[in-house]
């Protein structure tokens, strides 16, 4: 029997969010019944790509989606779907933007069509919208991209989301969604404090308390905070270190901002990581003050790595797999938040990966609800 293709979209393979959970998936999934293949719109190499290659995935790569001007993208896809005609599922994973490929996709008939929502953005993000991105282009795009969840109905045969915040922003309370949760491999998150010791060695960690972050380095990450709240740790208690993981186009500037508040020293900026279970493990304390979010895999990780969590109350509680994390609202000063994190007790830190498992966030039974679905596909 053929192998079952099916064709994941997405910007680029690098670390993301949302990268890093269909790899999750692609690793666990039976690939001698259901394979993934990648279409992308950056020709650059990426983080993801040899191991998708290597796991059996074909990886078609197109330009960068201009959607002031799409004539050139619908061009490629026409291209793309002209040549390539053997999909019967196309799931689209770039948010607003999925009604590119999917309106191409509708056109070539392709008949099952899935958008997957990732992010959710509240009121205050849509007001604040000339933050998110630098100069008017930027507000501008960000602008269309709201314009473009009016249009993403008439292409999608299937609504999928990391979590019903996500979905209800982008398809509407009233669109019946497929949770695919962000799942993880639980057993290489758990709690192992024999890792924990080896890695705080490795960092010449002594008694210091550790403070984690993982995620790209760009405005909906909300660094700039980020390093606001520890500069009040530092106040307080000056023996703490802080291990940013992750890349992007505003590292530099954060870069900066260490600089300028005088805590650089105590900073590791560590750049993407294939290790971040075990570094995970050094940690006592993972924050994240992001301005808006889906449901982040970065926090189902922390948590299955039993880490205390200072999360902002943009994100939706979904998320909450434990009572390890605590939301904050970001109207809140920096030093309130520090003083909430200065109360965490590292020492009560406790394998929780029955909890997560009990949540349904195992990665080995979501990968099997989702072959499935697939498998559906090929025979409705």
């Amino acid at each position: 029997m053929a192998v079952f293709r099916v064709l994941q979209v997405f910007t680029i393979m690098n670390r993301g969010g949302a990268e890093s959970m269909i790899m999750n998936y692609y690793r666990k999934i039976d690939r001698s019944k259901v394979q993934f293949d990648f279409l992308v719109f950056r020709k650059e190499k990426a983080v993801f790509d040899e191991e998708i290659q290597e796991l059996g995935g074909r990886l078609y790569k197109l330009n960068a989606i201009n959607p002031f001007f799409p004539k050139n993208a619908y061009e490629e896809l026409r291209s793309f779907f002209k040549e390539h005609n053997q999909y019967t599922v196309i799931h689209s994973h770039l948010n607003t933007f999925s009604c590119f490929p999917l309106k191409i996709a509708k056109e070539f008939g392709v008949p099952r069509r899935i958008a997957h929502a990732h992010i959710a953005m509240t009121k205050l993000d849509v007001k604040s919208i000339l933050t998110l991105e630098e100069g008017v282009g930027g507000t501008l795009k960000k602008i269309i991209k709201l314009q473009l969840r009016k249009r993403i109905h008439k292409y999608t045969t299937h609504y999928f989301s990391c979590g019903e915040k996500a979905g209800n922003w982008l398809f509407g309370e009233k669109t019946k969604q497929v949770l695919m949760n962000n799942a993880i491999d639980v057993e290489k998150f758990k709690f192992n404090r024999a890792i924990a010791k080896d890695y705080r060695e490795k960092f010449n960690i002594t008694n210091e308390l550790i403070i984690g972050h993982v995620g790209r380095f760009d405005n909906q990450k909300n660094h700039t905070f980020l390093l606001e709240i520890f500069a009040a740790i530092l106040e307080a208690a000056p023996n703490c270190k802080l291990y940013l993981i992750g890349d992007g186009p505003l590292k530099s500037k954060i870069e900066r901002q260490a600089e300028n508040l005088s805590i650089k020293g105590k900073i590791e900026f560590l750049g993407v990581r294939t290790d971040i279970p075990e570094l995970s493990q050094m940690m006592d304390v993972f924050l994240f003050p992001s301005l808006y979010e889906g449901l982040p895999v970065t926090l189902v990780e922390a948590q299955a790595a039993g880490l205390r969590v200072f999360a902002a109350d943009t994100i939706t509680k979904e998320v909450r797999l434990s009572n390890l994390i605590e939301f904050i609202p970001l109207d809140k000063p920096a030093a309130y938040w520090a003083k909430k994190i200065l109360e965490t007790n590292p020492s009560e830190r406790k394998d929780i990966k029955d909890e997560i498992i009990d949540n349904g966030y195992d990665i080995v039974s979501n990968s099997l609800r989702i072959q499935n679905f697939y498998l559906q596909q090929k025979h409705s």
